[in-house]
This record gives structure tokens, C-alpha cells and sequence, in this order.
């Protein structure tokens, strides 16, 4: 915890910490965690990307968000609505003090710049496709592939297993 608060904010007032990783990694369960003990919010990426093809598109959206709150300004943005399949309610984030951005893309490059650490989850596929059947299941089990995919060009584009100040190994 000592190390996280010891970063500067790099986004205006707000020490953004970033938790990474590939789908069922664990980076829910760790961003949870670190609320708890920062008493920090969370920013879930899975109410922002637009869709089950929408990976890509996700680091545009959370950079204008990131962008407003570094010059203290509220940010406003369109949740993904997952039952109809086309963007929701509005959401609002506040200029906080700490912020946790968790999600697959929260270390992105393009992000960067706002974050004052990034946190990167690793888990065995195995595993990771365990949990988050078990999490999501039907709903999830035929889009696996392709976030996977997704996931895989993200990583080829970002490299944010290397960029991380920490990795987390998890499962086994």
C-alpha cells in the first residue's frame, strides 16, 4: 500500500492505480481489495466497453475520462448496456484523491500518461477461463474466443506486462 501512495497523482489530484490482466485473472478481487484498504473507488472497465467486440474502442473512452478529471473537471460517459447491446445510462466520476481503474485495457498506453501505477494480473488460461465461466457463464462461454483474441492484440499493441510496476501471478 506504502508503494501506491507514494507515486505522486499523475492525473491532476487523483493517484490513478491501474489493475490489468487477461479475463479471470483476478483483477476484480484485487481492485476490491485495494478499495477497501485506500478506501478508494472503482471505475469497472465491463460497464464501459462497448460491447463483446468493443476491447479496442475501451482506452479512447476511459482517456477523456482520465482527461477531464486531470484538469478537475467531472467526467461523463455512456455505460455499456449488455442487455441491449448499445450504450446506457449515464454515468459521472468525480476528481477523487485515488482512483482504481480495473478492467482488460486499464494499463493502456494511451492511459499511461493519467496513471500513477499499474498493477498486471497473470493466471494460467486454464484457470482464467475457469473462473470467468464460472463467473459469467452462459452469457459469456461464446464470446470467450473472441475477447481472447482481442485480448491478444492488446497485448501485441501495448505490451503492458512490461510497462507494469508490479505483476501479480495468480492461480496455479
Amino acid at each position: 500500500m506504502e508503494r501506491i501512495r507514494d507515486r505522486a497523482p499523475a492525473c491532476g489530484v487523483t493517484r490513478v492505480v491501474a489493475v490489468d490482466g487477461r479475463s479471470g485473472a483476478g483483477k476484480t478481487a484485487l481492485a476490491l481489495d485495494l478499495a477497501d484498504a485506500m478506501g478508494a473507488p472503482i471505475l469497472h472497465l465491463e460497464r464501459l466497453y462497448p460491447g463483446w467486440r468493443g476491447l479496442a474502442r475501451t482506452p479512447a473512452i476511459v482517456r477523456e475520462i482520465l482527461a477531464a478529471l486531470a484538469v478537475g473537471e467531472l467526467a461523463h460517459v455512456r455505460q455499456w448496456d449488455w442487455h441491449a447491446s448499445r450504450p446506457g445510462s449515464r454515468l459521472t466520476i468525480r476528481p477523487t484523491e485515488e482512483l482504481i481503474i480495473e478492467g482488460v485495457g486499464a494499463g493502456a498506453r494511451v492511459l499511461r500518461p493519467f496513471l500513477s501505477h499499474v498493477v498486471w494480473l497473470e493466471a494460467p488460461e486454464p484457470v482464467r477461463r475457469r473462473r470467468a465461466l464460472a463467473r459469467d457463464g452462459d452469457v459469456y462461454a461464446p464470446w470467450w474466443d473472441v475477447w481472447a483474441a482481442q485480448e491478444d492484440e492488446y497485448l501485441r499493441a501495448d505490451a503492458t506486462p512490461h510497462a507494469a510496476d508490479v505483476v501479480i501471478r495468480t492461480g496455479s
